[in-house]
Parts: structure tokens; C-alpha cells; sequence
């Protein structure tokens, strides 16, 4: 088996997460740097760099509408933040993100909460609109302009770029991870740079052949045509994507040395960090791009940027080749990311054929799939649209979940126990029976691990650490609670007749429906897999894998 660049552990996850952070720490090497870089990279994928014209579309040319979404986007995804944040700092440091949160307030039925995950995280866990843009930077720093007609070129471009970082990540694990490390830093160059270069032509020392005044009459809108809550709400869900990444700590909880650092001060800091520079980029676009030249730049905005600065020269096609391989990064950080999500999720039989995924090479191959049918079906001219509103579209209503769930611990968190300490620190490491009491002394759990199970351990035991438990703000929970309920509800409204919404070839209610579909999917996985799923290897039910770690981390 090829070696991974996680920790050999010799026990289960659910046992392993109950451990002190004293005696975990040994086995880690993740530290408050790595997880910031974990999340920046991710955050910084292709978002920024193809999005703005396609959210400028929607909001119709109004810069001032359309810098006050960006705000708005950042306000939410800093709220969800503080809500993941209040989860993981009071349930036990493992991994599996927002599943844990859901299982955690939705216990009955019994893993119903998993499954619909479990689905939503792999068959749109994908990688196809950042493989699509990879293929779109390519041509364009070759032909040294967007040529939309030879959309197969892009796609055949995007399937080489999903099948490269699968098979390194397979094959050699490794050096895939230290690429991916050093494509980072080209974000954040590449990031600075597009802001600096705004900085010097909005105080002329860097002159443009044509005056460009984007910031006079900020809301009046290019196209004279009134803005809908359609329209926003698809924007809006644009700009989150291009956030997208600020949870990726949370999903690797277990390999981290001090996971109460991380989510205080790495998280906060590095979606902190992002946005402001999001934000600068954003308007540094406006400083040099014309509103018209905006509104038809497609997918290709940062490669239409340094064109202006730099005209058609070697230059502007040698940035779009960064902005590639920033493309190229994202597309490796998911793949690597997901596909271990997909691995823990058929750990605990949330996936049919659960014992086949439980190979982290068959869930990198699974994503590589799913990317590559996702890139290849829908209409080529629309898919990047489609595909970025059909990744993030699900989320909203487990975004949604989370937040009532939250409200409802809130609500009776002392029938709950939601914020109580529990004597973790009492657990001997290598106890094989032990109880959990809570603040009175009264027996909540009796530990065997014969019958241990993720549900336990989720339910029953929090953090072991003696700081002060943390609360999410009353106002943020607010904040994403009533976004999320409009970015749910209104894709399924259909755009006014005489929008150009209207007449796309995929329709407006396509995205929604597909996405709440896949959810849904989730929901009769669960009711049925006692019919569909009989084969002898399905030995534990389902939230009860007892995986032993030690077989898959080997270096072998």
C-alpha cells in the first residue's frame, strides 16, 4: 500500500478521539501554520479568479450593489464560521465536519443525518468547475484570448487535470501534497499582485490606454433592467462558493496536535485574512476593468485584467498559466480532502459498497468519477454556472440544519447537556471500560468498545480542554439563519420573463432541483439499504465502523 502522510494509530477513530490531547498530540503534526495553510489554500482556489464577472452579471453592472453582496458574503461565511466553531469546540476533536453536527442534534432516526451527507458530500463533492477553469486558463494563455466555441478542448483539458491529481495522490502521495503546498504560495502571490497593480493605476503611476470610472453613480445598473431576488440569490451563492474552504479545518480534526488553537485563532484568522483580500481584489478589478468589458468577460476576468495591464505580450500569457496552476492547487486540495471524507464516510457504512470505499485509493477514484461526469453532461456553454450553483446549492440546506440545530441546543441546553463539562480528562488513554458522568456525578455513559460507536461518542462526551466553552453570538446565528433560508428558497422562483436568466438552455429551476434531488437520494439510501445492501462484508451497522486505523496508515 502506498504511504500516507497521516498517523500510523493502532485503534478505531471514535476510540482514538477519546484520548487525552495530551497523549494525542504525539501522534500528530498539523499545527496552527498547516491548518491556516489547509484553509487559505483551499479558500483561494478559482473562485477569485472566475467568478466576479459572472456575480457582476447577475447584479445587472450595479457596482454598488455588487460590492455590498461581496460585503454580505463575507458576514455570512464569517457566521458560519462562529456556528461550525461553537460545534466543534464542544463535541470531541475527529473528523467529519458538519456530519458530526448533524448527528449530534438529529439523533432519531438513527443516521438518516449521515446518509443525506454522506450523498450530498459525494456525489457533489466535486471538482469539476475548478477542473473546467483549469482547462479555460490553459487555452486562453495559448491562444492568448477566450475562444468559446472549443469548449471540448476545456473539458478534455479538465478531465487530464482531475486524472493527473488522482493518479498522483494514488501513486505518489506524497510529493502530491508538497505540490500542492508550493502552489499555494502562488495564490497569495498572484492575489497581492492583482491588488498592488490596482493600487498603482488608481494613483496613476501606472497608466491605462482608456479611462476606466466604474466608482461614479455606484448603483446605477449597465444593463436598465431592475435587479430580482433571483438574480441576488444565485450571486450570492456564487460569492460563497468563491469562499468555499473556510470549514476545511474542521474536517481534519483528528490529525491535528492542538485542534483548540486551530479553530480559535487559525480559522478566525485565515477566513479573516481572505476576505480582506478577496474584497481588495474585487475592487481592483473594478479600478481597471470597464463595466462593459466586465459584463462580457465571462469566466476569464483575471486574464481580461492583465491584458490591460500588459497588453498582448508574453507577460499576459504567462499569468493566466499562474492563475492555472492556482486552478490546478484546488483541484488536488479537494480531491485529497473529499476523498478522505468519502473514506470516513464508508467507514461508518453511510455509503453503499461501503467496504470497497474503505481503500482511500477507490474514494479518490470515486471522486475522479463524479468530477469528470459532472464536467462532461451538462451543456457546454453553461456548465461552469451550472456546476458552481450545483456544488455549493446543497449546502445551504445543511448550512440550514445546522443553524436550527444550534438554536435548538441553545433553546435546552440543559436537557441536552450542550456547553457541560464532562470528565474527560479522567479517561485513561488505553481503557478499554470506562464511564462518562456529567456535573453531578450521575452516570451518562458506560464505555465498551465493543459496543462504542461514533453516536456515543457524539452524543454523550465533549472537549476535554479547561478553557471556557464557546457560544456563537445570538446575531450570527440570525445572519446565517435567514440567508440560508433565502439562498434555499428562491433559486426554485423563475427569473423575470424578460431576463436573460430566462433564457438560458439549462433551466433556472435545474440546479435546485438536482441538488435538494441528491439529498433526497440520501433519504431512501437510508430506508432501503437493509434491502439493497446484504453482502457478508457489511458486518456493523450503520455509524458503527471499527476500522482499525493501523491497517490503512501503514507505510508499507
Amino acid at each position: 500500500m502506498a504511504p500516507t502522510l497521516l498517523p500510523k494509530v493502532s485503534m478505531g477513530s471514535s476510540e482514538f478521539s477519546r484520548i487525552p490531547l495530551s497523549e494525542r498530540r504525539k501522534y500528530h503534526k498539523l499545527g496552527t501554520l498547516s491548518c491556516m495553510s489547509l484553509i487559505v489554500n483551499k479558500m483561494i482556489g478559482t473562485g477569485i479568479f472566475l467568478t466576479p464577472a459572472i456575480i457582476f452579471q447577475y447584479c445587472q453592472g450595479n457596482v454598488g450593489l455588487y460590492l455590498f453582496l461581496w460585503l454580505v458574503g463575507g458576514i455570512i461565511i464569517f457566521s458560519g464560521l462562529v456556528i461550525c466553531l461553537e460545534f466543534a469546540l464542544n463535541l470531541p476533536f475527529t473528523n467529519g465536519g458538519e456530519k458530526n453536527y448533524l448527528l449530534r442534534v438529529f439523533r432519531k432516526p438513527k443516521g438518516l443525518m449521515g446518509c443525506i451527507y454522506s450523498f450530498q458530500m459525494v456525489i457533489l463533492g466535486f471538482s469539476s468547475g475548478n477542473a473546467f477553469a483549469f482547462g479555460k486558463y490553459v487555452l486562453f494563455a495559448v491562444n492568448g484570448e477566450e475562444i468559446k466555441e472549443d469548449e471540448w478542448s476545456v473539458k478534455i483539458i479538465g478531465v487530464l487535470c482531475i486524472s493527473f491529481c488522482v493518479f498522483l495522490h494514488i501513486k505518489f502521495p506524497n510529493q502530491g501534497t508538497s505540490l500542492f503546498n508550493l502552489l499555494g504560495v502562488f495564490k497569495i502571490f498572484i492575489l497581492i499582485l492583482i491588488i498592488a497593480i490596482g493600487l498603482l493605476v488608481s494613483i496613476d503611476l501606472i497608466q491605462l490606454p482608456d479611462t476606466v470610472n466604474n466608482f461614479s453613480n455606484l448603483f446605477e445598473a449597465t444593463t436598465k433592467k431592475d435587479n430580482n431576488y433571483y438574480s441576488i440569490s444565485v450571486a450570492l451563492l456564487e460569492i460563497i462558493y468563491s469562499f468555499k474552504g473556510w470549514e476545511n479545518a474542521n474536517y481534519v480534526l483528528l490529525e491535528v496536535a492542538d485542534p483548540y488553537h486551530v479553530l480559535t485563532i487559525a480559522a478566525p484568522s485565515a477566513v479573516v485574512i481572505t476576505t480582506i483580500l478577496y474584497f481588495l481584489v474585487i475592487i481592483s478589478y473594478l479600478i481597471v476593468i470597464p463595466k462593459e468589458e466586465l459584463l462580457d468577460s465571462g469566466v476569464l476576468v483575471a486574464g481580461i485584467f492583465f491584458n490591460k495591464i500588459f497588453g498582448e505580450s508574453i507577460t499576459s500569457r504567462i499569468l493566466p498559466i499562474l492563475i492555472s496552476s492556482s486552478n490546478l492547487g484546488n483541484v488536488m486540495v479537494v480531491s485529497f480532502a473529499h476523498a478522505h471524507v468519502n473514506q470516513e464516510l464508508a467507514r461508518n457504512n453511510y455509503l453503499p459498497f461501503s467496504k470497497y470505499f474503505e481503500d482511500i485509493n477507490h474514494s479518490l477514484l470515486l471522486h475522479w468519477f463524479v468530477t469528470v461526469v459532472i464536467m462532461i453532461a451538462p451543456p457546454s456553454s453553461e456548465i461552469y454556472e451550472f456546476v458552481v450553483n450545483l456544488y455549493i446549492y446543497p449546502g445551504t440546506w445543511i448550512n440550514l440544519l445546522i443553524t436550527i440545530g444550534l438554536i435548538y441546543l441553545h433553546m435546552n441546553s440543559r436537557g441536552e447537556k450542550w456547553g457541560k463539562y464532562n470528565r474527560r480528562n479522567e479517561l485513561e488513554s488505553n481503557s478499554t471500560n470506562s464511564s462518562i458522568y456529567d456535573d453531578s456525578d450521575n452516570l451518562i455513559l458506560q464505555l465498551n468498545d465493543d459496543s462504542y460507536t461514533e453516536f456515543d461518542s457524539l452524543i454523550s462526551m465533549e472537549n476535554d480542554n479547561d478553557t471556557s466553552k464557546f457560544s456563537a453570538p445570538i446575531i450570527c446565528i440570525v445572519i446565517f439563519l435567514l440567508s440560508n433560508i433565502f439562498l434555499a428558497v428562491f433559486p426554485f422562483i423563475p427569473p423575470p420573463s424578460d431576463s436573460s436568466l430566462s433564457q438560458l438552455i439549462i433551466p433556472y429551476w435545474c440546479f435546485p432541483v438536482v441538488g435538494t434531488s441528491v439529498l433526497l437520494l440520501g433519504v431512501t439510501w437510508f430506508y432501503f439499504r437493509r434491502w439493497l445492501y446484504t453482502w457478508k462484508y457489511d458486518k456493523y451497522g450503520i455509524g458503527e465502523s471499527k476500522v482499525k486505523y493501523e491497517d490503512e496508515y501503514s507505510t508499507s
